[in-house]
């Protein structure tokens, strides 16, 4: 299956703004993202605080749906789908 993996902001110094994938069926987004930190250093530093742990205000989306509220990252992709990984961001 093929997906698009892309990042924003911060995460652009560590990995390519769009990346395409081809993953196995039944994949989580936690088997993608440990995939990515492995092949992109830094990556695995700005996305978690401890292994499996996303940092806080770190937002994934699948299709446009934040997988906070769909799975997390035991949340399965599919054919087609687009991820994006926006870091935390502050400001006011």
């Amino acid at each position: 299956m093929r997906i698009t993996v892309k990042t924003f902001a911060s995460l652009r110094e560590v990995m390519e703004n769009e990346v395409h994938m081809v993953v196995r069926e039944g994949e989580t987004l936690g088997q993608i993202l440990s995939t990515l930190c492995e092949t992109h250093a830094g990556l695995g530093e700005a996305l978690f605080e401890t292994p499996g742990i996303l940092r806080q205000y770190v937002n994934i989306l699948k299709n446009g749906r934040n997988i906070a509220f769909i799975g997390g990252t035991a949340t399965t992709v599919e054919e087609g789908d687009v991820i994006a990984i926006f870091p935390p961001v502050a400001g006011g």
